[in-house]
């Protein structure tokens, strides 16, 4: 695992123990999807993926407090088995854009931009992340920390 921040970039490299066929499913399949996503202790109770260019995804995380948050985007780019390039915005419960400050948190722009890329090799799988235009200090290490706990949830769901 590497992860470094700089510049608003968050970038995440982890290995899978599992083909990039399984890794990617559980990317663009909403019910695989809902098994990983979100930190630690975080369920994902919807999730609905319209996975083509310019195809839109709406989920929402629910925090062991029953909060909700919803987030939405548009894919931008999508090479299969190999990239996934979307949007990534808070949203209301129907999909609207909203402020982070909905949710509490200060400094986001409305939409930042997230690029996945996976890789192969001898039944691994290598994905890297890259998270564009969150907040630099705190808001990057919640970030990094939030993917990460997500991730681990992933490794576990491939198994």
């Amino acid at each position: 695992m590497t992860t470094e921040s700089n510049k608003q970039k968050l970038l995440i490299i982890r290995e899978f123990n599992a083909t990039q066929a399984l890794v990617w499913k559980a990317w663009t399949d909403p019910e695989k999807f809902m098994k990983w996503w979100g930190p630690k202790n975080f369920t994902c109770p919807f999730c609905k993926i319209d996975f083509k260019v310019g195809g839109k995804y709406l989920y929402c995380m629910r925090s062991p407090e029953g909060q909700d948050f919803w987030g939405t985007g548009t894919f931008t780019e999508i090479v299969p088995m190999e990239q996934i390039v979307y949007t990534d915005s808070f949203a209301d419960e129907k999909g609207n854009l909203v402020p982070s400050t909905y949710y509490g948190m200060e400094g986001f722009p409305l939409e930042l931009q997230v690029t996945v890329t996976f890789e192969e090799h001898d039944a691994k799988t290598k994905m890297t992340l890259t998270h564009v235009g969150i907040p630099s200090g705190k808001m990057t290490d919640l970030t990094n920390a939030s993917w990460n706990e997500s991730f681990d949830k992933l490794a576990e769901s491939l198994k």
